[in-house]
């Protein structure tokens, strides 16, 4: 079982930046593919980014390549998203999710966190 608590979201001007911070308890943080989805008003929830067990491998939905950049720190349990350059349209919820699949594995991820609102005017 894994617990995970996002932090981070906030309102920011376009062009700002904003980290989100993904906090993970329970065993095996370090054997799970964590990923950042994101779900804006009356549209479904899309993938962001995603790293792997390592950090050795990253993917990104291609509307956030070059701009935003997942990482983590297994000795802390903590996955984070760098958002830079930041658009309206990049409004949304943000979700943290956990798996224990490879990078490319598109199945749902099996735990969730509770999401953290970012809003991004213009």
């Amino acid at each position: 079982q894994v617990q995970l608590v996002e932090s981070g979201g906030g309102l920011v001007q376009a062009g700002g930046s904003l980290r989100l911070s993904c906090a993970a308890s329970g065993r095996s943080f370090s054997s799970y593919t964590m990923r950042w989805f994101r779900q804006a008003p009356g549209k479904e929830r899309e993938f962001v980014a995603a790293i792997s067990w390592t950090g050795a491998y990253t993917r990104y939905v291609d509307s956030v390549k070059g701009r935003f950049t997942i990482s983590r720190d297994n000795a802390k349990n903590t996955v984070d998203l760098q958002m830079t350059s930041l658009k309206p349209e990049d409004t949304a919820v943000y979700y943290c999710a956990a798996d224990p699949l490879p990078i490319y594995n598109s199945s749902p991820p099996r735990y969730w966190g509770q999401g953290t609102q970012v809003t991004v005017s213009s």
